[in-house]
């Protein structure tokens, strides 16, 4: 019991989704097959009772989490503390692009994004380095723990990457020779 008691405790407390490992790591026990087995029980036992909360198992990671039909008790919330729609919108753009040159950034949503820019980097959704005249923007851990999502191909981010690169590289040589 208590080691269920620990697992439940990880998983109210993060709010994310983790996997096996990493909750048996932080409730501090050594067997990922104990630990996987009580997640079985501790699902079976939110889905049979009336709650508000529900466990999620999604491609071995595991999640507490808000059943939908109470999620409009949440959003007033949720929403008081969010960013606005536009820098949203930003954000989108950027992680969609991951990671993407700043100056691109400002092509596609214009000069408000500075600002947007400037919100995501203080609220830790952005890293920020110098790249030629522009700088490269990159989304931070935070961002994939916050909005649950999972970094699942870093070898494509790296790709990614030396494009980029590769694409400042060319803007700066277009620039010296004009």
């Amino acid at each position: 019991m208590e080691n269920r008691n620990k697992i439940e405790a990880v998983l109210f407390t993060t709010g994310r989704f983790l996997t096996v490992s990493e909750i048996a790591s932080m409730a501090g026990i050594g067997s990922v097959g104990i630990v996987n087995e009580l997640l079985q029980e501790l699902k079976k036992e939110y889905d049979s009772r009336a709650s508000a909360l529900e466990i999620i198992n999604d491609s071995e990671k595991w999640k507490l989490n808000i059943k939908k039909d109470y999620l409009h008790v949440t959003e007033k919330l949720l929403s008081d503390s969010e960013m606005d729609f536009p820098t949203q919108e930003t954000l989108a753009i950027i992680a969609y692009k991951n990671p993407v040159i700043q100056s691109d950034v400002i092509k596609i949503r214009g000069n408000k994004a500075y600002d947007h820019i400037k919100i995501l980097k203080d609220e830790g959704f952005l890293t920020s380095e110098k790249s030629g005249r522009t700088r490269l923007l990159k989304l931070t851990p935070k961002f994939f723990d916050y909005f649950d999502v999972i970094e699942n191909n870093i070898k494509l981010k790296e790709e990614n990457n030396e494009i980029v690169k590769e694409e400042i590289n060319q803007e700066e040589n277009t620039n010296e020779n004009t």
